[in-house]
């Protein structure tokens, strides 16, 4: 029952208490957007190993200490906790990669800024895993919600490293007839090389490759100055 379902106070209680239930509304409902961020977070460690198809309320439920009622309450559907789980991970990646990055100036210190980061992150995530390259495994080829929050978060990722690299040509430290979207390809092909070389073949020195293939990319569309 919520809180406008409740029975009407005491006109009594009402006037000498005015201030009380939008308070505990108010306290209730910050309650359930914690226990929800909590169950958001240990279904993105979970995903990690497992992947999004991986999940399950009663996993959840079980790693959590709830019934899968109580977990269940928070997500309408299975669907709906796996795109919660997305968003949570690209909101982390964000502030992990892009946020940062923007710290530096504009041009080629960002643009190198953000592949630092991203190889930090990477180095966690050949460990770990990574929700972007596993649910693009598991929903290439199935359409749906899921797959169209995962594609999202990636597209709105590889536009704004786009821009960056625009950025860096707009400063003079990328030449100006570089293909910029090319260029973008070939970073991003970088670390997806990366996490295969490295999660996958278990091939020692995969982070240095990479690190100089990123050199010989930005060699390769510098100024020649």
């Amino acid at each position: 029952m919520s809180v406008s379902q409740l029975p009407p106070k005491p006109l009594s209680t009402a006037i000498a208490e005015p201030d009380r239930a939008p308070v505990v509304e108010g306290r209730v409902s910050q309650k359930g957007q914690q226990t929800k961020a909590a169950i958001v977070d240990a279904a993105l460690r979970l995903a990690t190993q497992v992947g999004l198809e991986g999940l399950s309320i009663g996993a959840l439920a079980e790693l959590m200490h709830m019934s899968k009622s109580g977990v269940f309450a928070h997500f309408g559907s299975r669907e709906e906790l796996q795109i919660s789980v997305v968003h949570e991970y690209f909101h982390q990646f964000e502030q992990e990669v892009f946020y940062p990055a923007l710290s530096q100036p504009r041009g080629l210190p960002r643009l190198e800024a953000l592949f630092a980061n991203w190889m930090t992150r990477v180095a966690v995530e050949i460990q770990s895993g990574c929700i972007f390259i596993s649910g693009a495994v598991e929903f290439d080829d199935r359409p749906g919600v899921v797959r169209d929050a995962l594609s999202t978060s990636v597209k709105t990722w590889l536009s704004a490293m786009h821009r960056v690299v625009m950025q860096a040509q707009e400063e003079g430290h990328l030449s100006a007839q570089a293909d910029a979207q090319q260029m973008s390809f070939e970073i991003h092909g970088l670390i997806l090389a990366l996490h295969y070389e490295a999660r996958f073949l278990n091939n020692p020195g995969s982070m240095a490759r990479a690190n100089t293939g990123f050199a010989y990319i930005l060699s390769r569309y510098g100024t020649g100055e």
